[in-house]
């Protein structure tokens, strides 16, 4: 979520005064810039790690506080949710075995939180969106217990006056409604941070923007989310509608969402950034501020600007500015904020080493590529790198278009060797890790392709719950061999498609709940529809039970095909008069459970109540349904593994 802070909710008057400070920041950083006191001449390199814990069935554990407590590392700290963890990583001076470090580092990191989360049953897994995510993981208490998150949960609900709305469509489409901001935390990434200079921010800044879609295209690693097939990098258009602080009302104005791109080159530099940013978005968190900078500028000091950082921290463009002091010393940074989580520390390396080398190795012959390039063709090129991954078709400079892997292979990753190479990053480094994802590339095997491969692997094989637990398994296999060293890191255009192994503990697990098995995708009908209907419904999808909704899409009854046959043996209805109803044949207030409710405690009610159906709901909405022939073929799939285990 960006820089931390201590926050609080904070009334008129402290909002006032915050803005003052975030005024007096504005005004400091001005000096700064003017008095060329922002260091230059230098770059250095850093990245922060987003991860997920798992529990040993592979769903997300609620675990990090007592993770950060045994791991005691300074490295690591919470996030949004307490299944996810954050490391920022030590700034690097760009060159050298600079990469090598950052890799060694990284897998250091993740290894203590690793240690740390087995003591307590669980593991770190490092991927942009877990696939066995469910609805029900993203109530409220799974927020994670800082005073500062409770703060931006109430202050961005307030904003959206109602809940959150997500729209997602690509192979499945996702359309959901949420209570609260954590959305968000079906997201991990990868951030990476690039220092540069005052003078020339704005050309590398703009030029981010526009290498950012490639980049990403090769790097896609979130297809799934809440068991729906999505984008290649699902994460983008989830960020952008999970925190959307704009009421309905001025979604038809043209105000910008929180998490945005931008809207066009940026002409002066981070200040012109900082300033559109506190004059778009309004103040949602504040802090204690400390001694006003021009106190701090006026003894030759270099003020802090918390203010401004706060601020930064509550809007997420996709290529961010940061202002930051180091032993006395201000700098600036670009945060490059798209990439994915996972699906090895290697490829994150390497997907790192790819956009350095591009920023490197294009800012000299392209300087000024808000000349070269239309921002709409670089908008569109990082939405298209978000939905089709390596698929996309991009717009580059002077207007022509490539396929993605085409323009990576014949254009870009030889800028990126020789950008490498001129930072004199060690000859070794750069073949390794630009290697890897020209592989990637020309196999066409990025984390979302291997991940959508699997699933058509094991389609009609288990449940979609067991198959997407069997993705989880196969990366935290590859990544604990990575883990473990010595020349064992596989990057993820090596890896076989998961496949679903016959294992009687992840068939238990997989079944637990009736949300693990249940059908959703669901054929119902209305009260006033005409009986001849649900009957040919029944006869079409070969099934003995539709439930009944009304226009608002409540449950309000159940038909069943014993209830058709009561009806044909009373005989015809007499010439003339109006045909039945599904009315006067349903089942009313029928009995119902939720994707919660434990499996036996299904087979238990459907026993005792004598029906053969029980729909699922959440609130009055319809999510699913379990019939008899479910249980039975449940029974059957743990009987088979446990016989053939015995």
């Amino acid at each position: 979520m960006g820089e931390h802070q201590v926050c609080e909710q904070a009334n008129e008057e402290q909002l006032q005064a915050f803005m003052r400070a975030l005024l007096d920041d504005v005004e400091a950083l001005e000096r700064l810039l003017r008095d060329d006191r922002i260091e230059s001449g230098v770059r250095r390199i850093g990245a922060e790690q987003e991860m997920f814990l798992v529990d040993r069935a592979l769903r997300p554990a609620p675990l990090a506080p007592e993770v950060l407590e045994r791991a005691a590392d300074g490295r690591l700290t919470t996030e949004l949710a307490r299944f996810n963890l954050e490391a920022n990583l030590c700034p690097l001076p760009f060159g050298g075995d600079c990469l090598r470090r950052l890799e060694a580092e990284l897998s250091d990191v993740i290894g203590r939180a690793a240690e740390a989360a087995r003591a307590l049953g669980a593991d770190v897994l490092l991927t942009g969106i877990l696939p066995t995510l469910r609805a029900g993981d993203l109530r409220l208490d799974n927020l994670t217990p800082s005073p500062r998150y409770h703060e931006l949960n109430r202050a961005l609900l307030q904003l959206r006056q109602g809940h959150f709305r997500a729209a997602i469509h690509g192979l499945d489409e996702l359309e959901m409604t949420h209570d609260n901001i954590l959305l968000e935390a079906c997201n991990t990434s990868f951030q990476v941070h690039l220092q540069v200079g005052a003078r020339e921010f704005a050309p590398l800044y703009n030029l981010a923007q526009a290498v950012t879609a490639p980049v990403l295209a090769a790097a896609v690693n979130s297809p799934l989310l809440l068991g729906q097939r999505l984008w290649h990098e699902t994460r983008i258009a989830l960020f952008e509608t999970s925190i959307d602080t704009r009421p309905s009302d001025r979604e038809l104005r043209q105000h910008r969402p929180r998490v945005h791109f931008g809207d066009g080159w940026v002409r002066e530099g981070a200040l012109e950034l900082f300033r559109e940013d506190i004059a778009r978005f309004r103040v949602i968190m504040t802090a204690e501020t400390g001694e006003p900078p021009a106190a701090v500028l006026a003894r030759g000091e270099v003020p802090d600007l918390k203010a401004l950082r706060v601020h930064n921290g509550t809007v997420y463009r996709w290529n961010r500015p940061c202002y930051g002091v180091a032993e006395g010393v201000a700098h600036l940074r670009i945060e490059s904020r798209a990439l994915p989580a996972g699906p090895t520390v290697l490829d994150e390396v390497a997907n790192a080493a790819f956009f350095f080398g591009l920023m490197s190795g294009l800012a000299a012959e392209h300087p000024r590529v808000d000349l070269e390039m239309p921002f709409e063709d670089a908008k569109a090129n990082f939405f298209a790198a978000a939905r089709h991954g390596l698929k996309a078709q991009l717009t580059w400079f002077g207007g022509e278009s490539f396929p993605a892997a085409e323009l990576v292979l014949s254009r870009l990753l030889p800028a990126a060797r020789a950008g490498l190479s001129a930072a004199g990053i060690d000859a070794a480094d750069v073949d390794r890790y630009l290697g890897v994802v020209e592989e990637r590339v020309r196999r066409g095997q990025t984390g979302a392709q291997w991940a959508l491969g699997s699933l058509s692997a094991m389609a009609g094989q288990g449940t979609p719950e067991m198959q997407h637990r069997a993705l989880c398994a196969a990366m935290l296999a590859r990544q604990r061999e990575e883990a473990r060293g010595g020349g064992a890191a596989r990057p993820v255009h090596t890896w076989e498609p998961a496949a679903l192994e016959p294992d009687l503990d992840l068939l238990r697990d997989s079944h637990r709940t009736v949300g693990q098995f249940m059908s959703t995708d669901l054929f119902t009908v209305r009260p006033t529809d005409i009986v001849d209907f649900a009957a040919s419904v029944m006869d079409w999808r070969h099934v003995r039970h539709v439930p009944v909704e009304d226009d608002q899409g409540r449950l309000v009854g159940v038909v069943s095909h014993r209830a058709l046959l009561r009806l044909v043996s009373r005989g015809a209805a007499p010439n003339g008069s109006a045909p039945p109803t599904v009315a006067s044949v349903m089942r009313p207030d029928p009995v119902t459970i939720t994707p919660e409710t434990p499996t036996l405690e299904a087979m238990r009610i459907m026993r005792e109540q004598r029906v053969g159906c029980l729909p699922v709901v959440a609130g009055e909405r319809l999510v699913g349904i379990v019939t008899e022939r479910d249980l039975l073929d449940v029974s059957a799939r743990l009987l088979e593994a446990f016989l053939r285990e015995g």
